[in-house]
């Protein structure tokens, strides 16, 4: 650090304080009774300020105000002892009051005092100065006092001390910070102003004066420093800051805060600090030494390993001596000192080895390295002269004597030539061992040989950069500061005071290598850092050069496995013995796209196949065929297939077509077509190929089939005669009608036709017509199983109206399967009455389900009574799949509650609770539990049932389940509304057949005096009964009648059988017949009260309430229970 006197002027009287205008442009001063403002520039006072009586002591200029517009009057408050100093922290909320009884005092705004801080000299060391440090970046406010006890401290706000004191040796006026912080200025008793680090470390003296530092003051953001004395004197300074730092390689060391080191990787980027509490003079280092000079000695560190990245130092050495040196430079084991024309070697124990005398000043020194202990210097001299030392030798070798000054040194990585930056910025470059000078180069301030590469340095000058490769034209480039090292593709540049590492691509000189066919050169430059473009033109001039190697090795860098597969290729031909370089060259240009100088070379070298199976890949077939001229037509015609297959790649399938069919290759034009969805184009190549063709042909009917084409498609298979897949192609097309025709005269696709149409109709739901197929190609048992499928699909949904459907199908399937194999008929009619039954019972579910599971339901609670009664009754031990026992018994005690059968209820109720209730019928059947005991235990009469054989009244509990109690008669069951129909089922006795029975029946005797006659309504669709009484019938007696009476009660079931004298009294119209198809026969059932009409489906024979039935019809459109529509034909 030295000062530079800037201006000076001196006052007629003691200079008490200054302040500078916060921008810094100008500088007002406290002189006796007058301010006195000046330029900060050149020391010009522009105006003295008049108006004060008496002596101003403090100048300041205003930031944010001290005062308030809604202060009106200032604030006092009384101290213990004169104030002679004061300073606020920089948030302006607290003060610091120096005192000359030795006590600081802070306090807040509002003046109560915070903080009290005894110095240890008391009155005796007045405090004379104080100031807060105003850097932001401290985590703490921080208080420099200076007393007349001679030190200068340091206090945290909280009055905590910072260190200890530091001793002065002098009486202290003033104290003042830097700008931002990092420098105290401190003025006083021994006439000249001091700098100090923040932590109170002396730096040097800013200028001698000749009379007491009364005040000082920084320049705000600046290096500028003005000093008032007691005699008037006003001082205006410069501080400069030089910069301490050395280099080796990679690593930088430089001068911080000025006694600090720190040590930058220039690769990584990695710092670490060295603090030394004291100046830093001179800093040297080499390899893993570091070397920094302090005014009273000198530190030797060393790396903790040997790793390149290690950033860790520890002291090795401590020279505790003063020394004085213009440079100082470090080795393994001994630090260099340069003293103007001297050069001292000592160890690292202080000790003088050896000390070299120069003819000339010393303007450059650098360590070349060399062994532990036997480095060597490159020193350059004043006069010219260039010397090698090494510092185990006492004599000094010179390299050379030139005629200017250096500046700047540097030898190459060979240790072969030296490069020179004289006083003239010119860079001279000398062969060492000849002493010849190799070439110069204008303009030019540094230097730096590349450490990887011998032939290639750079220098700098004029605001740019210039790398110059061997004895090539130097290559330019902007770039600000002075180059300092180079290594590989980066270059280290110190700007200002920071070093920084330049990625420079090496691309220029290596262009340069290429010009001249040098390949391994221009590789060594490449690897030392260019583009991936640089390095495939590389690659691509070394290959063209059949530099095979240098080839290789770059390829290998851009990763390109093609070129590395051909570069391998000619290498393993080159070992089997092939030395065409032609041929191989040939290669190289067939890869680059240099097509016809490789048709070129390949002819030469008698490899014409190669030149046209090129060609051909490339798809240039106009060169090919000019380049094949007349040959021989084989290869005509495989040049032919290689264009179709070119316009078929490049989206020309119509042109890939005609060359196909030109060439024969059928079957991918084929695929063309097809693939393009051209039915046309199809049609036309089928109808002209031979049937013989049958691969084609077949491909083309594939094709057709596919686009939607059938008709062409059996075109094409009849052209072949191929049968079977025309009846394939008729059945995927669903055209059964022609299926049909061909399965009539071709039996043997019987099953191939009648078994997909089957399953086509189960799968569209026409399961009458599926089972009739299935049944014609003698496929009983897939027809069953396609039904059992769909019935438990429904079940598993709980679509239960579905599952009675699909039960009562599979009845009637069963039932057909019994008429026509009479081996299973047995199995069969048991399956027939299985699935009856179970298609009863679900349609009865069916009604229970939607009541408890949908809340709209529309069935009468009378309907759901009867419904649950007829369940309960009629299930099994083992409950069908998706029938629950839980919603049947709370469905009757519910309606059975509802409609008085209250002992029917209770029975309900306690059959519950022996099941597993879920959580949603939980509450309700609790509750029906408990209100049933409420009500009496007895049923509504109205809802016992009657045996219409006996008449005798049925309990509604009904252990025989759904017989009568008397007679065992079993009930029979209106399908809609589940009440007891007054039908009675009679058989008909041995040898009456059916014809005979109906025969017999239709001749009934006419019943005289019948005012209105029974009326039949017979369509397709039903039988209706519609029998009016009269009092003259009333009267009649009916053998049927009598029949009943005489063979009602007994403990066992006797069934009613009727003669032929029976059944020729009886009236067709109160006779119902179910006329079953074999081998079942048919039922006969006679109603007990014809004025009620009852109504039978023809189809599932399922008996109805009149009424009832046709609603359902006009609801449904169908039957509800088998879903024959109205207006089909009966059986």
């Amino acid at each position: 650090m030295r000062a530079v006197l800037t201006w000076r002027d001196k006052a007629e009287h003691c200079i008490n304080d200054i302040a500078f205008k916060p921008d810094g442009t100008q500088l007002i001063l406290a002189a006796g009774s007058r301010l006195l403002v000046y330029d900060t520039s050149d020391g010009t006072l522009l105006q003295p300020l008049k108006g004060h009586k008496d002596t101003v002591y403090c100048v300041a200029y205003a930031k944010d105000g001290l005062w308030s517009p809604e202060q009106k009057s200032v604030s006092k408050h009384k101290s213990s002892s004169k104030i002679i100093c004061c300073s606020w922290t920089n948030d302006g909320q607290y003060l610091a009051l120096g005192m000359f009884n030795g006590i600081i005092s802070i306090r807040n705004k509002n003046g109560e005092e915070k903080v009290k801080i005894e110095r240890p000299g008391g009155s005796l060391s007045p405090i004379w100065s104080i100031c807060w440090n105003p850097s932001r970046e401290e985590r703490n406010d921080i208080l420099a006092v200076a007393d007349w006890g001679q030190k200068v401290s340091f206090y945290q706000l909280s009055g905590k001390q910072i260190g200890k004191d530091r001793a002065l040796n002098f009486d202290p006026c003033c104290i003042s910070y830097f700008t931002k912080g990092e420098y105290i200025l401190l003025g006083g008793s021994d006439k000249q102003v001091s700098l100090f680090t923040k932590d109170g470390v002396r730096l040097g003296t800013v200028g001698e004066q000749n009379s007491w530092v009364w005040t000082c003051q920084v320049k705000p953001d600046s290096n500028y420093v003005v000093v008032g004395c007691q005699d008037g004197t006003i001082s205006f300074y410069q501080l400069i800051f030089s910069t301490v730092h050395g280099l080796y390689k990679d690593r930088y060391a430089y001068r911080n805060s000025m006694t600090d080191v720190i040590v930058q990787h220039l690769i990584t980027e990695q710092k670490v600090r060295i603090k030394c509490k004291e100046l830093v003079k001179k800093i040297a280092i080499y390899r893993n030494r570091l070397a920094i000079q302090l005014p009273e000695k000198i530190f030797i560190y060393e790396l903790y390993s040997e790793d390149s990245s290690d950033m860790h130092y520890r002291v090795k050495e401590k020279i505790v001596k003063k020394f004085e040196c213009n440079l100082l430079v470090v080795c393994a084991n001994h630090i260099i000192l340069c003293q103007e024309k001297r050069l001292q070697c000592l160890s690292f124990s202080g000790v003088k080895e050896r000390e070299w005398q120069m003819e000339s000043l010393i303007r450059y020194i650098k360590v070349i390295g060399g062994p532990p202990g036997r480095e060597g210097l490159l020193v350059g001299l004043k006069n010219g002269q260039i010397l090698k030392i090494f510092v185990d030798n006492l004599f000094a070798i010179i390299l050379l004597k030139q005629a200017t000054a250096v500046r700047c040194l540097d030898m190459s990585a060979s240790r072969k030539k030296l490069a020179v930056v004289d006083e003239n910025d010119t860079c001279l470059v000398y062969d060492i061992d000849t002493k010849e000078l190799l070439f110069q180069e204008p303009n030019a301030n540094s230097v730096a040989w590349n450490t990887q590469c011998e032939d290639m340095l750079c220098f700098s000058g004029g605001g740019y950069l210039n790398i110059k490769a061997s004895t090539f034209p130097v290559h330019r480039q902007k770039l600000q500061g002075f180059v300092v090292g180079y290594n590989g593709s980066k270059i280290f540049c110190l700007h200002v005071f920071s070093i920084s590492a330049v990625e420079v691509p090496q691309s220029a000189p290596m262009y340069q290598y290429l010009d001249r066919k040098l390949f391994k050169e221009a590789y060594q430059i490449a690897c030392l850092g260019v583009t991936d473009t640089d390095w495939r033109e590389l690659a691509m001039e070394a290959l063209e050069g059949l530099d095979f190697e240098t080839a290789k090795k770059a390829f290998i860098r851009v990763q390109d496995l093609r070129y590395l597969e051909l570069i391998s290729s000619i290498e393993e031909r080159k070992k089997q013995g092939e030395t065409n370089n032609d041929l191989f060259l040939a290669d190289v240009f067939s890869y680059q796209g240099k097509f016809h100088e490789a048709a070129k070379l390949y002819k030469r070298s008698g490899h014409e196949n190669l030149a046209l199976d090129m060609y051909t890949d490339l798809c240039m077939f106009e060169y090919a065929k000019d380049f094949l001229g007349s040959g021989d037509p084989k290869e005509t015609k495989m040049l032919i297939t290689k264009q179709a297959d070119w316009a078929r790649n490049i989206k020309e399938p119509k042109a890939a077509v005609e060359m196909y069919i030109s060439a024969g290759e059928h079957v991918k034009a084929i695929e063309i077509c097809g693939d393009h969805g051209w039915v046309d184009m199809l049609i036309d190549i089928a109808r002209k190929l031979d049937k013989a063709e049958r691969e084609p042909l077949l491909l083309c009917a594939t094709y057709l089939k596919k686009l939607d084409s059938p008709g062409y498609a059996a075109e094409t298979y009849l052209k072949m005669g191929d049968l079977k897949s025309l009846v394939q192609l008729h059945v995927e097309t669903q055209r059964w009608d022609e299926a049909f025709a061909l399965g009539e005269k071709s039996p043997e696709f019987k099953d191939d036709i009648y078994v997909p149409y089957a399953q086509w109709l189960a799968e569209n739901d026409r399961f009458e017509e599926a089972q009739k197929a299935f049944h014609k190609a003698g496929r009983q048992r897939e027809a069953v199983q396609v039904l059992e499928q769909l019935t438990n699909n429904a079940v598993a949904e709980s679509r239960f109206n579905d599952a009675a459907y699909y039960y009562w199908m599979l009845s009637m399937q069963c039932l057909d399967i019994a008429q026509a194999d009479p081996a299973q008929k047995d199995m069969m009619l048991g399956k027939f009455h299985h699935f009856q039954r179970l298609a009863e019972l679900y349609h009865g579910y069916h009604a229970i389900h939607r009541h408890t599971e949908d809340p709209f339901s529309v069935h009468r609670p009378e309907t759901l009574f009867n419904i649950s009664r007829f369940l309960v009754h009629s299930l099994p031990k083992d409950t069908p799949l998706g029938i629950s026992k839980v919603k049947i018994l709370f469905t009757l005690a519910k309606q059975s509650k509802a409609l008085g059968a209250y002992k029917l209820a209770r029975h309900a109720y306690d059959k519950l609770r022996g099941l597993y209730i879920p959580a949603r019928f939980q509450k309700s059947i609790e509750l029906g539990t408990l209100t049933i005991r409420a009500k009496p235990f007895h049923d509504s009469e109205e809802l016992v049932p009657l045996c219409y054989r006996c008449s005798t009244n049925n309990p509604l509990l009904n252990n025989l389940g759904n017989v009568c109690i008397n007679c065992r008669q079993p009930f029979i069951f209106s399908a809609s509304s589940y009440d007891v129909l007054h039908l009675v089922e009679f058989y008909l006795e041995e040898g009456i057949t059916d014809e005979e029975a109906i025969s017999l029946i239709d001749l009934e005797v006419p019943r005289p005096k019948q005012d209105n006659r029974q009326q039949e309504i017979a369509n397709n669709s039903s039988q209706i009964l519609r029998l009016v009484e009269t009092k003259d019938s009333m009267g009649d007696e009916d053998p049927f009648t009598a029949k009943l009476s005489f063979e009602q009660g007994g403990s066992e079931f006797v069934p009613v059988v009727v003669s032929r004298l029976v059944l020729r009294s009886m009236s067709r119209r109160d006779v119902l017949i179910k006329r079953w198809p074999p081998p079942l026969r048919w039922q006969y059932f006679r109603s007990l009260l014809p004025d009620v009409s009852i109504t039978m489906c023809p189809s599932c024979f399922q008996m109805f309430h009149s009424e009832d039935y046709e609603l359902l019809v006009l609801q449904h459109g169908c039957c509800p229970y088998c879903r024959r529509c109205k207006d089909d034909p009966g059986p």
